[in-house]
Protein backbone atom coordinates (compact mmCIF):
# COMPACT_ATOMS: atom_id res chain seq x y z
CA UNK A 1 0.00 0.00 0.00
CA UNK A 2 1.21 3.50 -0.77
CA UNK A 3 1.83 5.98 2.02
CA UNK A 4 1.03 8.99 -0.17
CA UNK A 5 -1.36 10.69 -2.53
CA UNK A 6 -0.02 12.56 -5.54
CA UNK A 7 -2.01 14.78 -7.90
CA UNK A 8 -0.84 17.10 -10.63
CA UNK A 9 -2.60 19.55 -12.87
CA UNK A 10 -1.48 22.23 -15.30
CA UNK A 11 -3.49 25.35 -14.56
CA UNK A 12 -4.01 28.08 -17.15
CA UNK A 13 -2.97 30.83 -14.76
CA UNK A 14 0.35 32.45 -13.85
CA UNK A 15 2.25 31.16 -10.82
CA UNK A 16 1.46 34.29 -8.78
CA UNK A 17 -2.28 33.86 -9.37
CA UNK A 18 -2.21 30.19 -8.34
CA UNK A 19 -0.06 31.11 -5.32
CA UNK A 20 -2.69 33.61 -4.16
CA UNK A 21 -5.47 31.05 -4.58
CA UNK A 22 -3.51 28.66 -2.38
CA UNK A 23 -2.23 30.98 0.34
CA UNK A 24 -4.79 33.76 0.68
CA UNK A 25 -7.00 32.25 3.36
CA UNK A 26 -10.20 33.69 1.90
CA UNK A 27 -9.50 32.37 -1.60
CA UNK A 28 -8.37 29.01 -0.20
CA UNK A 29 -11.58 28.88 1.78
CA UNK A 30 -13.69 29.59 -1.28
CA UNK A 31 -12.37 26.72 -3.42
CA UNK A 32 -11.58 24.31 -0.57
CA UNK A 33 -15.00 24.96 0.99
CA UNK A 34 -13.86 26.01 4.45
CA UNK A 35 -14.50 29.22 6.38
CA UNK A 36 -11.10 30.00 7.92
CA UNK A 37 -10.67 32.21 10.98
CA UNK A 38 -7.65 34.11 9.67
CA UNK A 39 -4.56 34.16 7.45
CA UNK A 40 -2.07 31.32 7.09
CA UNK A 41 1.10 31.89 9.13
CA UNK A 42 4.06 29.48 9.09
CA UNK A 43 4.38 27.62 12.37
CA UNK A 44 0.84 28.44 13.47
CA UNK A 45 -2.44 26.56 13.57
CA UNK A 46 -5.05 27.53 10.97
CA UNK A 47 -8.65 26.87 12.04
CA UNK A 48 -12.09 27.10 10.56
CA UNK A 49 -15.28 25.23 9.75
CA UNK A 50 -16.04 23.19 6.66
CA UNK A 51 -18.66 24.60 4.32
CA UNK A 52 -18.65 21.57 1.99
CA UNK A 53 -22.21 20.15 1.80
CA UNK A 54 -22.61 17.28 4.23
CA UNK A 55 -19.50 18.22 6.21
CA UNK A 56 -20.60 21.56 7.67
CA UNK A 57 -20.53 20.11 11.21
CA UNK A 58 -16.76 19.56 11.01
CA UNK A 59 -13.97 21.78 12.25
CA UNK A 60 -10.94 22.26 9.98
CA UNK A 61 -7.52 22.50 11.56
CA UNK A 62 -4.00 22.39 10.15
CA UNK A 63 -0.54 23.47 11.25
CA UNK A 64 1.14 25.56 8.56
CA UNK A 65 4.61 24.15 7.93
CA UNK A 66 6.00 26.24 5.08
CA UNK A 67 5.15 29.30 3.03
CA UNK A 68 7.84 29.74 0.38
CA UNK A 69 6.37 32.38 -1.97
CA UNK A 70 5.35 31.13 -5.37
CA UNK A 71 6.96 27.74 -4.76
CA UNK A 72 5.78 25.73 -1.72
CA UNK A 73 2.84 25.89 0.67
CA UNK A 74 2.51 23.04 3.16
CA UNK A 75 0.65 22.04 6.29
CA UNK A 76 0.06 19.02 8.50
CA UNK A 77 -3.38 17.80 9.48
CA UNK A 78 -5.30 14.72 10.49
CA UNK A 79 -6.63 13.01 7.35
CA UNK A 80 -10.30 12.15 7.03
CA UNK A 81 -11.01 13.36 10.56
CA UNK A 82 -14.79 13.20 10.19
CA UNK A 83 -16.00 11.86 13.55
CA UNK A 84 -16.60 14.91 15.79
CA UNK A 85 -16.59 12.63 18.85
CA UNK A 86 -13.13 11.15 18.17
CA UNK A 87 -9.89 12.77 19.39
CA UNK A 88 -7.53 12.62 16.41
CA UNK A 89 -4.85 14.67 18.20
CA UNK A 90 -3.16 11.49 19.46
CA UNK A 91 -2.54 10.33 15.88
CA UNK A 92 0.41 11.50 13.76
CA UNK A 93 -0.69 14.00 11.10
CA UNK A 94 -0.04 13.74 7.38
CA UNK A 95 1.87 16.37 5.42
CA UNK A 96 0.12 18.20 2.58
CA UNK A 97 2.39 19.99 0.09
CA UNK A 98 1.42 22.24 -2.80
CA UNK A 99 4.37 22.86 -5.14
CA UNK A 100 4.24 25.25 -8.08
CA UNK A 101 6.27 25.24 -11.29
CA UNK A 102 6.00 27.70 -14.16
CA UNK A 103 5.06 26.14 -17.51
CA UNK A 104 4.65 27.51 -21.02
CA UNK A 105 0.85 27.55 -20.57
CA UNK A 106 0.63 28.58 -16.92
CA UNK A 107 1.44 26.70 -13.73
CA UNK A 108 1.97 23.07 -12.83
CA UNK A 109 0.44 22.35 -9.42
CA UNK A 110 1.91 19.29 -7.70
CA UNK A 111 -0.06 18.17 -4.68
CA UNK A 112 1.28 15.52 -2.32
CA UNK A 113 -0.13 14.21 0.93
CA UNK A 114 2.28 11.85 2.68
CA UNK A 115 2.58 9.98 5.95
CA UNK A 116 -0.38 7.61 5.72
CA UNK A 117 1.90 4.77 6.84
CA UNK A 118 1.90 6.35 10.31
CA UNK A 119 -1.91 6.49 10.61
CA UNK A 120 -3.33 3.73 12.86
CA UNK A 121 -4.01 0.61 10.80
CA UNK A 122 -7.68 0.58 11.80
CA UNK A 123 -8.38 3.70 9.72
CA UNK A 124 -5.37 3.97 7.40
CA UNK A 125 -6.94 2.50 4.24
CA UNK A 126 -10.13 4.51 4.59
CA UNK A 127 -8.26 7.76 5.28
CA UNK A 128 -6.06 7.22 2.23
CA UNK A 129 -8.99 6.29 -0.02
CA UNK A 130 -11.24 9.14 1.15
CA UNK A 131 -8.51 11.78 0.95
CA UNK A 132 -7.48 10.55 -2.50
CA UNK A 133 -11.03 11.13 -3.70
CA UNK A 134 -11.18 14.42 -1.84
CA UNK A 135 -8.02 15.71 -3.50
CA UNK A 136 -9.33 14.71 -6.91
CA UNK A 137 -12.30 17.00 -6.24
CA UNK A 138 -10.21 19.78 -4.71
CA UNK A 139 -7.96 19.90 -7.79
CA UNK A 140 -11.11 20.46 -9.87
CA UNK A 141 -12.25 23.09 -7.36
CA UNK A 142 -9.08 25.18 -7.59
CA UNK A 143 -9.13 24.95 -11.38
CA UNK A 144 -12.75 26.19 -11.45
CA UNK A 145 -11.88 28.93 -8.95
CA UNK A 146 -9.06 30.19 -11.16
CA UNK A 147 -11.29 30.14 -14.25
CA UNK A 148 -13.99 32.07 -12.39
CA UNK A 149 -11.51 34.57 -10.87
CA UNK A 150 -8.66 35.00 -13.42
Amino acid sequence: MSDRIEKRIELKAPVLRVWKALTDYQQFGEWFRVNLDGPFVAGQVARGHMTYPGYEHLKWEAVVQAIEPEHLFSYTWHPYAVDPNFDYSKEPPTLVEFRLEKTAKGTLLLLTESGFDKIPIARRDEALRKNDGGWTQQIKNIEAHLEKHP
